[in-house]
């Protein structure tokens, strides 16, 4: 047997990550969808024009929190993967200081200064009133908000990822029970939508802190020189500000186009507009659960200069989203009729212009979910440029330019039809740009997802079971792959009794384990991976075992465990 790598290993570790983080996903951004169905059945689908006109604030919160939460975790990630858990560590104690300062910072303001918060977000006088009774009664728990979701972000790399979820799903089903006693047995109305949604980001922030008396957990708050500080925090900025400016430029652009629809439409636009963008936000719960899957997968991959995994991880996942963008968009056009249920619209004269809405919008589904994916990918293997550019173009610059366009020549129809075109030309630029960048770079880059090559490396990947006569098997096949002699006996002996070694202290139920061997003339890097309890070759006592001997022959040993996986890298020179 060759032992060729299978990537069974990596699938694996994705499948583990996949769902989890979906199932967190539908839990944490299902909240919007709530509110919005739960307005619609007590209080009339006109009130979500309130919750349209809230809707730039609340994707102002999240700039805030995934700026910080999703750049610290990022920069955590790689951090660990570089075998760094000091800087690790300080990247999380920036991230969670600085959001609980923010986030108190902003409810004060929301509080204090609400007026001109209202004003700028509603310029009906007849919503006013209403928007101002949601605005003041979500903003107090802004900070609840800001640090549960961050904090969560770090412990899925940690591998509680079942903890984010169950933070998540908690959050909601604490505010689907007080959406139901506030709104219809209190007859609160819109204010009970708003202090149902901030008790649930209270409570849940108040079980997520439980994390911090979990014994194995492995991130820590450690002190960090003030000189530093600054440092940090700005590349923490700088990592998360592709993500984040998804929803600040959806700040802005909800801002221009609510103003744009209800000029045109009033609140009948601005209502079909809260549907819209409801339904997108229902298919990006599933996308955002398969791009956050491959974040920290595909982050730890291209950082140790895995391109094979990274290749291997970001086709499945395309496979995935185009699915998911392809059911939501067949099923909204052909039953437009589900969004109307959804959201309670029952107007007669209402009807056939929202299925057509509803419709036209769908199609853009399946390009949102290749360009959402793309972006994230970008970012978490540092083609910041290329994200930023992508978020620009998708989140504000694309929707508004057309927007404006198509209503001059079409009015309403030109508005729906513009929200189309913007996803598609986003798709287009970035399949146009990784064409001219994989052909300029002489075969440094390659493919749609611009995935890098290993140049002037002679690279050897193989996944065996964990079983001993594979390790053996193994050990023959290594020591034909090297021109050195000596180095390929010491080598492959080595890696032997390492494997011997994992299945031996995991009493033999290691299933696979990968090992990549890279041999660029100026040094040789070994890395393995496995599940399971990790192996110490520093403690090993023999000193005439092949262990110990590529131990004193080594430059670098080095040990990490990331997203539940071991990892154990050896460099020779």
């Amino acid at each position: 047997m060759t032992y060729e790598r299978n990537f069974d290993l990596l699938n694996s570790k994705f499948r583990e990550l996949f769902f989890p983080t979906l199932m967190a996903s539908i839990a944490g951004n299902f909240a919007i969808l709530v509110d919005a169905f739960f307005i619609s059945m007590f209080l009339g689908s006109t009130f979500l024009s309130v919750v349209q006109s809230i809707e730039p604030f609340v994707a102002f919160i999240n700039v805030i929190y995934w700026l910080i939460g999703l750049g610290g975790s990022i920069l955590c990630t790689m951090a660990r993967a570089e075998f760094n858990n000091q800087k690790g560590n300080a990247y999380f104690t920036i991230s969670l200081i600085a959001i609980i300062i923010i986030g108190l910072i902003i409810t004060l303001s929301a509080i204090i200064f609400q007026d001109p918060y209202v004003e700028l977000l509603c310029n009906s006088a007849q919503l006013k009133p209403l928007v101002a009774q949601y605005f003041f009664f979500y903003a107090l728990g802004i900070v609840f908000e800001c640090y549960m979701v961050c904090l969560a972000y770090f412990i899925k790399t940690d591998g509680f990822i079942n903890m984010q979820f169950r933070a998540f799903l908690l959050c909601n089903v604490v505010n689907i029970v007080f959406d139901v006693i506030l709104m219809k047995f209190f007859n609160m109305g819109i204010s009970g939508a708003a202090i149902a949604t901030t008790i649930g980001h209270i409570v849940s922030a108040i079980y997520i802190t439980f994390y911090f008396v979990k014994s194995e957990r492995t991130l820590r708050f450690i002190k960090i020189k003030s000189s530093r500080i600054i440092g940090y925090f700005s590349e923490i900025c700088k990592a998360g500000f592709s993500g984040s400016s998804i929803p600040l430029y959806t700040t802005i652009r909800l801002i221009l186009l609510n103003a744009l629809i209800a000029g045109i439409l009033g609140e009948l636009g601005l209502s079909a507009y809260n549907m819209c963008y409801n339904a997108l936000y229902l298919v990006d719960i599933f996308i955002l659960g398969t791009v956050q899957s491959i974040l920290p997968i595909s982050a730890v991959y291209y950082k140790e200069e895995d391109f094979h995994g990274v290749d291997y991880v970001t086709k499945r996942s395309l496979k995935i989203v185009v699915g998911f963008g392809l059911f939501f968009s067949v099923l909204f056009v052909m039953f437009p009729q589900a969004v109307l249920f959804l959201f309670n619209v029952n107007n007669p004269s209402d009807i056939p212009l929202i299925m057509n809405i509803i419709r036209i919008f769908s199609i853009s589904f399946i390009a949102f979910a290749v360009n959402s994916l793309y972006m994230f990918y970008a970012e978490s293997v540092q083609y910041n440029k290329l994200a930023n550019a992508i978020t620009l173009l998708q989140g504000l610059i694309f929707p508004v330019l057309f927007a404006y366009l198509f209503t001059s020549l079409w009015g309403a129809d030109g508005f729906w039809i513009s929200l189309v075109v913007s996803q598609f030309a986003t798709l287009l630029f970035i399949f146009l740009y990784s064409k001219v960048i994989a052909r300029r770079s002489d075969g440094e880059y390659s493919g749609f997802f611009l995935n890098r090559r290993h140049e002037g490396v002679s690279l050897f990947e193989y996944t065996i079971t964990g079983n001993v006569k594979d390790a053996v098997n193994l050990s023959e096949n290594i020591q034909k792959q090297f021109n050195d002699e000596r180095l390929s006996i010491m080598v492959s002996m080595a890696i032997e009794d390492m494997i011997v070694q994992i299945i031996n202290i995991n009493d033999e139920i290691v299933d696979l384990i990968d090992i990549i061997i890279k041999d660029n003339e100026d040094y040789i890097l070994i890395s393995i991976k496995y599940s399971g309890i990790c192996i110490n070759i520093t403690e090993d006592e023999d000193m005439e075992s092949n262990i110990a001997i590529l131990r004193n022959v080594s430059e670098k040993i080095d040990y990490s465990q990331i997203l539940g996986l071991n990892n154990v890298t050896i460099t020779i020179k």
